[in-house]
């Protein structure tokens, strides 16, 4: 069990096929995290919700609404209730990490969380038929360490690893399969076309591809080793900026 240590408080992560992160906080140490996750907790732990700004927006995309703060003294458990793993991520004071949604775990208090668009799309069909994808997901979390070091816990299903890109190094993945990554880590997607029967002459908005995104250092960056595939069969029409296509 890996025991780590925040403020006056520590957690232990444990188990190993739905790991569950089982908390001990001091009197003056918070942890803020989804409602969702909340596995147990003693009576003497002090409960409260944490309102998110952007409620309209957060509903459309299937964000959480309200997110949950713990203070000690007390104990409680966190779990996400799927299989795969707990990854305690340290943030030093104002560095600023990237996470695909839906895999915050928890955070201590002095971790500030915000949220934007991943600018990841591509557009398929036309007039009524139009649709717009976004396989890395619409929004991404941001979280950035105020004043002093913090801890963030994610879960990842499956198995993660984890890649350290020097400046001008990049690196392709499935786009799902994008964890977390450091803010100095550019992103764009990338359009492969292969060759059929010998032809390589091929039209970017011809409908067979692969659909990867461009990771490029210097940053570190997870990758999960579970994630969906994108839907390659309807043209392309457009897509966002900076896409680059190869044949």
């Amino acid at each position: 069990m890996a025991r780590l240590q925040f403020g006056q408080s520590h957690c232990q992560i444990e188990g190993t096929t739905v790991p569950v992160v089982d908390f001990s906080l001091a009197q003056q140490d918070m942890v803020y995290f989804s409602h969702h996750t909340l596995l147990w907790t003693d009576p003497a732990t002090r409960l409260a919700n944490m309102s998110m700004r952007g409620g309209w927006k957060r509903m459309k995309a299937g964000m959480p609404l309200i997110m949950m703060e713990a203070h000690g003294p007390g104990h409680m458990a966190l779990s996400d209730n799927h299989a795969g793993e707990v990854i305690a991520l340290p943030l030093q004071h104002g560095q600023q990490m990237w996470v695909r949604e839906h895999r915050f775990l928890c955070a201590t208090g002095n971790i500030r969380y915000d949220w934007d668009q991943t600018h990841i799309w591509y557009v398929t069909g036309t007039g009524d038929d139009k649709e717009t994808h976004y396989p890395m997901g619409q929004y991404g979390d941001i979280f950035t360490a105020t004043d002093r070091p913090g801890l963030l816990l994610l879960h990842s299903p499956g198995n993660t690893f984890i890649r350290d890109l020097r400046p001008g190094e990049s690196l392709l993945i499935q786009p799902s399969s994008l964890l977390y990554r450091d803010v100095s880590v550019n992103v764009h997607m990338h359009l492969e076309y292969p060759r059929n029967m010998g032809f390589a002459f091929w039209h970017p908005r011809w409908s067979y591809r692969n659909i990867w995104v461009r990771l490029t250092g210097p940053g570190r960056v997870a990758v999960q080793s579970i994630f969906e595939r994108p839907e390659n069969t309807d043209t392309i029409q457009n897509s966002s900026y900076a896409t680059h296509h190869r044949w």
